[in-house]
């Protein structure tokens, strides 16, 4: 981050802006976080929150139908948004020349969203999401199980045990004035970071930003979230068996792990990427090339700020995999497991791993779109930008005793929820290998 300056400022109405020239190309990047995920849905209400993010792209007072999306392609720019368990995000980048544009659009939403959502556009941007889901989660293999250990990682009640996207019963009893409620509450600029990235006169910019947003007014009267606060580790490993229509039996599993934003957390990543983080990694060469007994092993990890975050094992077993099989893959990842957690990773593993964590980083700061999301990263869930500066530098002091340790205290039996899935005997997948042989 040497040589990258983010300039701050905060409006009258609370609105954070950050602003970071880049000129080796004529293009900004605007991002806007809100600070406004599936945690805070209201219970009996999850995807609320999800459901925003259909409904931003649907008109505003200014801006009818789809006509943000046709403004910004049309200026010769891309944009997309985005919600996850702790912010709701909407990004786009642009001709440096059309920044003026994007800033306004942006503001006429904030501002008056609420002039064009009624009970039809509400109806439209729920079938989206009944789409989305669909084609995400219901209608694919596999497609349940992220949300299944979700339930198993985080007890009943909790903030974070449903996915972002949230159930079809519960958005689809959601009122009109609900959701209106929702946005008064959440959609304000004293809740948002706005970061702007790339080819711009920074006084230009926040002449326009105090122009277009400085009249939206605060709301500071949101309720304090319900906490996230667990636990560490699991008491007792959770476990189910699914047979379901899919190509493979799979053995995949979910562990609570430290909370983003430590040092814990910057060693638990190393670990998962030794263990599990593409094809050099421990548990592919010994599933996939050596013992022969899957197709794909991975780990990964989900990083969350206000609640433990989660790793994620995904094994998915040969075509022709038994039952036997799986508990094999299970024995042997159960081995590898604690192996790690009693030696550590070697030298060149970890040397190997905080360059593929390094590269991926450099990567999404090596576009202005990717700075302008990582700067609202550390503002939103931080409460600092200039915290990105110094994340690589973080990650690489890590030690192997640190990635040692870490792997000891979170990767082990107790303290995980394991999925075991088994095609269906009379499946489409199985069906059709049938007829092709």
């Amino acid at each position: 981050m040497a040589g990258i300056d983010i300039i701050e400022h905060r409006l009258p109405n609370g609105l954070r802006v950050l602003l970071s020239e880049d000129h080796n190309t004529p293009v900004a990047a605007v991002n806007v976080w809100y600070d406004a995920g599936s945690r805070h849905d209201p219970r009996g209400r999850t995807g609320l929150a999800h459901l925003f993010c259909m409904l931003m792209f649907q008109g505003s007072a200014q801006v009818r139908d789809n006509g943000h999306f046709e403004l910004v392609q049309q200026a010769g720019g891309s944009l997309n948004g985005s919600t996850s368990f702790e912010r709701a995000n909407y990004f786009q980048t642009v001709p440096a020349h059309q920044l003026e544009l994007v800033l306004w659009l942006e503001a006429d939403r904030m501002g008056s969203l609420l002039a064009a959502v009624d009970d039809s556009v509400l109806e439209r941007a729920r079938d989206v999401v009944r789409n989305e889901r669909r084609q995400r989660y219901d209608n694919v293999p596999y497609g349940d199980a992220f949300e299944r250990l979700v339930e198993l990682v985080y007890p009943q009640g909790h903030p974070y045990r449903h996915t972002p996207i949230g159930s079809n019963a519960d958005r689809d009893a959601v009122t009109l004035e609900e959701a209106r409620a929702f946005f008064r509450t959440y959609y304000t600029p004293d809740n948002t970071v706005l970061s702007v990235v790339g080819d711009i006169d920074p006084e230009q910019t926040l002449a326009w930003v105090e122009k277009y947003f400085g009249s939206i007014p605060a709301n500071h009267h949101r309720p304090v979230p319900r906490s996230g606060a667990l636990p560490d580790t699991m008491a007792v490993e959770q476990r189910r068996h699914l047979v379901e229509d899919v190509p493979n039996r799979a053995l995949m599993a979910a562990y609570r792990m430290p909370h983003d934003g430590t040092r814990l957390c910057d060693a638990a990543d190393l670990a998962l990427t030794v263990l599990g983080g593409g094809e050099s990694s421990r548990l592919h060469n010994r599933l996939v090339r050596r013992d022969r007994l899957a197709v794909s092993a991975g780990f990964g990890l989900l990083r969350l700020v206000g609640a433990p975050s989660m790793a994620w094992l995904d094994v998915k077993a040969v075509g022709d995999a038994t039952a036997g099989e799986v508990e094999a893959i299970e024995a042997a990842v159960n081995e590898e497991l604690a192996r790690f957690a009693a030696e550590g990773p070697l030298p060149d593993e970890l040397e190997r791993a905080q360059a593929q964590l390094e590269r991926e980083w450099l990567d999404r700061l090596g576009t202005v779109a990717g700075r302008a999301d990582e700067f609202c990263r550390y503002a939103v869930l931080f409460g600092d930008a200039q915290l990105a500066r110094s994340a690589l530098g973080n990650l690489l002091d890590i030690t192997a005793e640190e990635v040692r340790d870490v792997a000891a205290h979170f990767l082990h039996r107790e303290n995980r929820a394991v999925l075991t899935y088994e095609p269906r005997a009379d499946g489409w997948y199985q069906s059709a290998g049938r007829a092709e042989a």
